[in-house]
């Protein structure tokens, strides 16, 4: 569909451009919606195009240690060739199952990184950005993506504009347009039509309308959309919007930075292997270089661990997933592993801590019906006539109902005295006016923080009669408000002022003077019952809860009390009061304070950077639009999914669905549950690479072919990849919610990592070298040879079936770093379905005539088969006591 009677909007008047459209005030009908979203298509820039699946494979070849296997391939490829023309027969088998390998397991990195990419577009269709629209009259959230040339959107403050639109209908709108504009102060809009005699206006001066990437910062307005996708101002500039690049986390980046140290490293070794191999040997012909290169390739094939990347990448991604389905969508990488380092979480009070769900259960008025009618119709809410119930922001939504118990319904109010004006609420006024039309001219309802409204009211009511508010009276007042407070109740003032007509006012604090006090509410809003529990897990995690609320310091005492975040009203401080307080003060005076209360959004920026100065690991909750800054400047900034604006989402790293404090508590947990996965998975398969080195490098140091390449490619793939993935699926260890925050500048092989490492890759080594001895042994009918030349068939399917069996039963010993496995009661079904999968497969290509034959391995004994069983089941003991060692000398080192 494409308009073309008229392109300037911002020159026509509002019938015009609705008329141009074919809509209403009102809205399109879903109808006509819908078959306008499928001609136009949905409103989405252009992305940057995905890698295709050809290439994707190609790019997992493009790995030295990948083309060196290739190369060796292609090298026996040759030789079998000649062979073959001089009358030998030898076996292509090695080369197929060299290439097999490489291509199988290019295949099976290319499938794990579509499924982590899968994962990630999951997590961003979840956090799509909606908005509000009117179709065919009624109010409904839609997915920007949906929004169609036509629709009618309501902006209010903290949302995101989803298209161009030109606007209908203002209230004090500030737009923030510095990605189009480059202005940095927001801008003011309105409504009416725009005179040029030029007939051209730029971008910063339309005042009429508002454009996709910017975002209103104050007032609200109702817009018609005007263009989208690719046709608005942004998509001009789409190209540099999609130039994404791929996060890698601080983890991915140490693990690449390791796997390079070691490519180098076992590249050196494997060369010096060759180099040894050739000068040390009796002849020198392509044979021996053939060998050689075998070898030094055997070397390098055991030593990188190549699927440790994919494993970190697929482990972080399927935990983002978890997340996401336990409501805490984690939209970042990076954030994953900072969750597990959280050591102080700041959270916002209400629907974070308590249910969201305010009910006013107290008044102080003599006049009920006309502080229901004030409040009622001095808020945003809208009472549902279907289910009688208000919908809309959850305070107002108390006084909407309020005023409908009383037999006040706010829409048949709105209709008797329509709103003509308002001052919308912020955070500095800490109140809001209406101003609403009647017969005798016009009345405005002001509402708002007691102290505030106290301060601009100048008379009050009592008993229908108006008194001026003298110093007695203001004290009784404020004396209930405390009294409120004190009892954990939310409490709001209402006022009021009538005029003769409609005032003019550019500022609100110009109408906001001389008011008449009516009355005080009292509500309250049900601590979550799950919360307490949270807020306990925190602490016995070494996790601080700060509680930061707009309310009354009272009020917070007395929550906080409740759910055991303070012990003492010490414990808390009001903004007014922290303003007092210099940087380095406050520095020292967050040691103690745990509850923020009266709190302006700078202040939160400020407690963000006091954490920061005391070195504390802190997460951040905001929803409003000013939260943006403090959440951006937490080591993890958590967005609200219900209540939050598209700005604070968009800042944030996190984002709850439910808006639950618990919900946070269980993804810090789960944040650490997925770094000590990583951790297990590190040194399982860094252990068993180590094994293989070690048992490749003594063997040909003395002579002998313990495994060809093909045999160490194939352990890597199926006994070390399967099981390190299911690794990363274990659960949590039952104590990992009782342990101290990890230190973010902690290595990722601290705790003693290392050292099991060492450890247990020499005695898996070791014992892979004793299993091919006892094996070449017994070939020889019971005598030993520590001399070795070339090889032992017998020698080297034991060595095969110990390291592999090894390697098996190693990865349940990696299910705990520092527990005994015999103490671990949950199971891990996918662990043990790698470990079934590869003992099978395993065994297969040891005893499956024709595939032995293809790995030139033995048909051994069963006496053998049991000897290299019983080495392998070896190395749980082995870990028992080795945990048993590192666990009494961190023990030592704490005391």
């Amino acid at each position: 569909m494409r308009y073309t009677t008229i392109n300037k909007f911002y020159l026509h008047s509002e019938s015009e451009v609705l008329n141009h459209f074919n809509t209403t005030e009102n809205g399109l009908s879903n109808e006509e919606a819908t078959k306008r979203l499928e001609q136009n298509g949905p409103n989405k820039l252009v992305e940057a195009k995905k890698t295709s699946m050809i290439k994707r494979f190609f790019m997992q070849l493009v790995n030295p240690m990948i083309i060196v296997l290739l190369a060796a391939a292609a090298v026996n490829l040759v030789t079998v060739i000649i062979e073959r023309a001089q009358g030998h027969n030898e076996s292509f088998a090695e080369f197929f199952i060299i290439v097999g390998v490489v291509l199988l397991n290019a295949i099976l990195g290319v499938i794990q990184e579509g499924k982590a990419e899968q994962a990630i577009e999951a997590l961003k269709q979840m956090t799509a950005s909606t908005c509000k629209v009117l179709r065919g009259g009624n109010l409904v959230a839609v997915k920007n993506d949906d929004v169609v040339v036509g629709d009618i959107v309501i902006i209010e403050a903290g949302d995101s504009i989803p298209a161009d639109c030109r606007i209908i209908e203002c209230a004090s709108l500030k737009v923030e347009e510095a990605a189009l504009t480059g202005e940095s102060v927001p801008v003011n809009k309105q409504s009416e039509t725009i005179v040029s005699a030029s007939g051209e206006v730029t971008l910063g001066d339309r005042s009429n309308m508002i454009y996709m990437g910017s975002t209103a910062v104050y007032g609200r307005a109702k817009a018609v959309v005007v263009a989208t996708c690719m046709q608005t101002e942004m998509g001009k500039i789409a190209d540099v919007l999609a130039k994404t690049e791929a996060e890698v986390t601080p983890l991915q980046k140490k693990l690449n930075s390791l796997s390079k140290i070691l490519s180098f490293l076992v590249l050196g070794i494997s060369l010096f292997i060759f180099a040894f191999k050739i000068f040390t040997s009796e002849t020198f012909g392509y044979e021996n270089i053939l060998e050689s290169f075998i070898i030094a390739v055997s070397l390098a094939v055991a030593a990188i661990p190549e699927g440790l990347a994919t494993v970190v990448t697929i482990v972080l991604s399927i935990g983002m997933t978890k997340m996401a389905k336990n409501k805490a969508v984690v939209k970042r990488l990076t954030a994953v592993e900072t969750l597990g380092c959280t050591q102080i979480i700041c959270s916002d009070k209400t629907g974070t801590l308590t249910q969201n769900k305010m009910t006013v259960v107290e008044r102080f008025t003599s006049d009920e019906k006309l502080l229901a009618t004030a409040m009622a119709q001095c808020s945003d809410a809208v009472l549902d006539e279907e289910t009688k119930t208000a919908k809309g922001e959850p305070t107002e939504c108390a006084l909407v109902n309020y005023a409908y118990s009383l037999g006040l319904n706010k829409g048949e109010l709105d209709k008797s005295s329509p709103r003509v004006n308002e001052a919308p609420f912020d955070s500095v006024r800490k109140m809001m006016s209406t101003l609403h039309s009647f017969e005798g001219g016009v009345i405005q309802y002001t509402k708002g923080a007691p102290d505030e409204i106290l301060n601009r009211c100048t008379h009050y009511l009592k008993d229908g009669e108006l008194l001026p508010l003298e110093d007695e009276a203001k004290a009784d007042i404020l004396a209930q408000n405390k009294n409120m407070a004190d009892r954990a109740l939310r409490v709001l003032a209402a006022s009021y002022v009538r005029y003769d007509s409609l005032p003019h006012f550019d500022n609100p604090e110009d109408i906001e003077k001389n008011l008449i006090f009516i009355g005080l509410t009292g509500m309250i809003d049900p601590v979550r019952p799950e919360v307490k529990v949270a807020i306990e897990e925190c602490q016995s995690a070494g996790i601080r809860p700060i509680m930061i609320t707009g309310d009354h310091k009272d009020t917070a005492i007395a929550i906080a009390k409740e759910l055991g975040i303070i012990t003492d009203a010490s414990q808390a401080i009001t903004g007014a009061e922290l303003d007092k307080i210099s940087d380095e003060d406050f520095n020292e005076a967050l040691k103690h304070i745990s509850v923020f209360a009266r709190v302006q959004p700078e202040h939160k920026v400020r407690i963000v950077k006091a954490c920061k100065n005391n070195n504390y690991i802190t997460a951040m909750t905001g929803d409003g639009v000013n939260d943006a800054p403090s959440i951006k400047s937490a080591d993890i900034g958590v967005g609200m999914g219900i209540t939050g604006t598209d700005v604070t989402k968009s800042a944030a790293d996190m984002v709850l669905q439910d808006d639950n404090f618990a919900t946070i508590v269980s993804a810090v947990g789960e944040g650490r549950r997925i770094y000590e996965n990583i951790r297990k998975a590190i040194q399982f398969l860094l252990s068993s690479n180590l094994s293989e080195v070690v048992a490749v490098f003594v063997s040909t140091m003395l002579g002998f072919t313990l495994l060809r390449p093909m045999h160490l490619l194939w352990i890597n793939l199926i006994t070390d990849t399967f099981p390190a993935l299911a690794l990363g699926m274990e659960d949590g260890e039952n104590d990992i919610m009782k342990r101290k925050p990890r230190d973010p500048k902690e290595g990722v092989f601290a705790g003693g990592l290392g050292l099991n490492i060492i450890l247990q890759g020499l005695f898996i080594g070791l014992t892979t070298l004793f299993s091919y001895l006892i094996g070449h042994a017994i070939e020889n009918g019971g005598v030993w040879e520590w001399t070795i030349n070339g090889s032992s068939p017998d020698g080297m399917t034991m060595a095969f079936l110990t390291l592999s069996l090894t390697e098996s039963f190693h990865s349940f010993n990696a299910r705990s770093l520092n527990h005994s496995i015999f103490t671990i009661k949950k199971q891990n079904k996918w662990l043990w379905g790698a470990f079934f999968l590869s003992i099978l497969l395993t065994i297969c290509v040891v005893f499956v005539p024709g595939l032995n034959t293809m790995f030139e391995f033995e048909a051994i004994s069963g006496v053998e088969f049991a000897i290299a069983v019983g080495l392998a089941v070896l190395v749980i003991p082995f870990a028992e006591v080795t945990k048993l060692i590192t666990n009494a000398i961190k023990k030592r080192k704490n005391k």
